[in-house]
Formats: structure tokens, C-alpha cells, sequence
């Protein structure tokens, strides 16, 4: 057993583990952070991300003692106190889920795509970063507009605002 210690949604965090413990199975069995799903496993679906040291990683694939003295980010901890984030407000005015299973790791996608490229995204350039987010439902045509509009949206911030908004 391994003690691990990390900053979890802006708050110190501590837990002991097996080695073997993937930082998904520590968010949600020991801090109870149940909006990081597990969809398979494999690192094939997206469903499990979050950010860490503030990129998108498959938690799923991370071990905990990994993510150990890291900040780690999860969709509990995007949004500003009752505010949600402006992905999120674009999911939802876009339509951009419908089970909602996927939902969590499409928007942590889209909150690290949208930082890296500042803004400034393409129909394409979504698409094409989306490719490791699996979705049943919805076909991507809604998730692709609500990321488009989001990066319009925070495209538009200041650069401290749009980091801040994490």
C-alpha cells in the first residue's frame, strides 16, 4: 500500500492505494468523484477523462500513485460555484448529449482542446481530436457545434480568464 497525495478540484487530497490502483478507481471508490465514468477500460472511449497538471489524460490508463503531487481536475471541479462552465453551458444549449454517460470526458476533451488552441478551432480540428470520445447516442453533429460555440465564446476572453475558467 502507497500513500498518495495530490490536489483534487482545488483541494488537498490524500489516500492510500495499492500500486496497482488507476487514478480513475481512486477518484471514484476513495474520493467518491463519480462523474468520472468508466466506459471500458482500455483506454478506447474517453468516458474516464480528466485533467492533470491541466491536460486531458485517460484515467483509466493513469495509476494513482502517478497523479501523486499533481492537480487533477475532474467535472466536479469545473464549474465556478453554481456558474457552470461555458463548455457546459454550450453542451447544454447545443443539445450536446443524451444519455449523458460520455458527457463528462467530451467536455474535459473540449475544456483542454479549446485551451491548446487558444480559441481557435475548425469543424475539422473537433473532429479530429475527438477521436479517442466514444458516443452512442448522439451522432457528434451537436458535440461538435456545442465545442465550436464554446471555443467562440471563450475564444473571446482574456487569456487569465479563459485559463481561470478551469
Amino acid at each position: 500500500m502507497t500513500e498518495v497525495s495530490m490536489t483534487v478540484n482545488g483541494r488537498a487530497m490524500d489516500g492510500v492505494v495499492e500500486g496497482r490502483t488507476l487514478l480513475v478507481q481512486f477518484l471514484r471508490d476513495q474520493l467518491g468523484l463519480t462523474g468520472t465514468h468508466v466506459g471500458c477500460d482500455t483506454s478506447q472511449c474517453g468516458a474516464c477523462i480528466v485533467h492533470v497538471d491541466g491536460r486531458a489524460v485517460k484515467s483509466c490508463t493513469m495509476l494513482a500513485v502517478q497523479a501523486a503531487g499533481s492537480a487533477v481536475t475532474t467535472i466536479e471541479g469545473i464549474a465556478q460555484g453554481q456558474e457552470l462552465h461555458p463548455v457546459q453551458v454550450a453542451f447544454r444549449e447545443h443539445h450536446g448529449l443524451q444519455c449523458g454517460y460520455c458527457t463528462p470526458g467530451m467536455i474535459m476533451t473540449a475544456i483542454d482542446m479549446i485551451r491548446r488552441h487558444d480559441g481557435v478551432l475548425d469543424e475539422h480540428t473537433v473532429r479530429e481530436e475527438l477521436d479517442g470520445n466514444i458516443c452512442r447516442c448522439t451522432g457528434y453533429h451537436n458535440i461538435v457545434k456545442a465545442i465550436l460555440s464554446a471555443a467562440e465564446a471563450m475564444g473571446s476572453q482574456p487569456a487569465d480568464q479563459r485559463i481561470a475558467a478551469e
